[in-house]
């Protein structure tokens, strides 16, 4: 039964320089003794970045092929790490996300049986960005856009990034929308453990989610596919409560300006991928609220455990038929074949 990744990540060198190097945030900030190496996602949300991570993240060749052997996955879909590219100011992004996917069609490109690739964009100038997607997707056979739930504090559903989503609808290709540190400052008091991974990216991630579906996006360009990671980031749990603005206004004048239920644009225009949510609970949840056709295959390595991925897969009660969707089934509706 072959498996495809939707969620896999990497750096380039030219990336972690930039990092390096920025005067503001995102920052990459070394340190004599390694386990002291911090990225400053903002001034008061620090993530650790230890030799076996930063190892893991800068491998895209054998070593990280064994760890897939290991747990027979076939195929990652690699994309630019959080913090990503498109957290820099496109001075310096677009170029940067250029030199990304160009590096990243080299690795596919030796290794094509076993790598594919989201583009990386610097979304702040839509219009290079826009072409940009074209380019990966139509010279260099990108599968779709990684992007994050906010562009340093800018967020996806302002107009001026319409342009980008209507060329990922013309391209047919999926937009994954991967968490990173909220804007919002009030959820960063208590550093990464709560703005990071363990919350504040799957809070931010389903808000930024709401909004796109509440600016009208998915009635004008009907044909968008986005994934959100983490088996939907709550959403599905709280998808009959997301339609109360919208089933009961009291004040029809206040209902939103969208032509259906925030839900059923949560069950046409979104897949959810297993990435980091092992919790058997969880998965139900997002089954029966989704569908067990909206359910990709997502590992989150190298910052969860791939293995661990898939004994959590294996261990439910579904059909084989059901699992092969989840593996690899699914991937086909969006164009993508192991």
């Amino acid at each position: 039964m072959r498996k495809i990744d939707f969620e896999a990540h990497f750096f380039t060198r030219e990336h972690l320089k930039a990092l390096a190097e920025n005067e503001h945030y995102p920052k990459l900030v070394h340190a004599e003794d390694e386990e002291k190496r911090r990225i400053w996602h903002t001034p008061d949300v620090a993530q650790p970045y230890g030799n076996p991570l930063l190892d893991a993240l800068s491998d895209t060749g054998w070593k990280r092929i064994a760890k897939m052997d290991a747990c027979g996955v076939n195929i990652q879909i690699l994309s630019v790490s959080a913090p990503s590219i498109d957290q820099l100011e496109p001075e310096i992004g677009t170029e940067l996300a250029r030199q990304a996917n160009n590096t990243l069609f080299e690795v596919i490109r030796e290794h094509p049986d076993r790598f594919k690739g989201y583009a990386v964009l610097a979304p702040k100038a839509p219009e290079e960005a826009a072409d940009e997607l074209e380019r990966a997707v139509k010279e260099l056979g990108f599968v779709g856009w990684n992007t994050h739930s906010n562009l340093a504090g800018a967020y996806l559903d302002e107009e001026r990034f319409l342009p980008i989503f209507a060329r990922a609808e013309k391209l047919q290709v999926p937009i994954y929308l991967h968490p990173t540190v909220p804007a919002m400052p009030q959820i960063r008091t208590y550093g990464f453990a709560i703005a990071g991974a363990a919350f504040g990216f799957g809070m931010e991630a389903a808000m930024t989610a709401m909004r796109l579906i509440y600016s009208g996006l998915f009635d004008r360009h009907p044909r968008l596919q986005f994934i959100l990671g983490h088996l939907g980031e709550g959403l599905p749990f709280i998808i009959k409560r997301i339609d109360w603005a919208y089933v009961r206004p009291f004040d029809p004048a206040a209902r939103p300006k969208i032509e259906k239920r925030p839900s059923e644009y949560l069950r046409s225009n979104f897949y959810v991928s297993t990435s980091g949510n092992y919790f058997e609970p969880a998965f139900v949840c997002a089954r029966e609220a989704m569908g067990v056709d909206k359910i990709l295959l997502g590992t989150d390595y190298p910052y969860e455990d791939s293995e661990e991925c898939i004994r959590f897969i294996e261990s439910l009660a579904l059909s084989r038929d059901q699992k092969e969707m989840i593996y690899c089934g699914n991937a086909s509706r969006l164009g993508i074949e192991a």
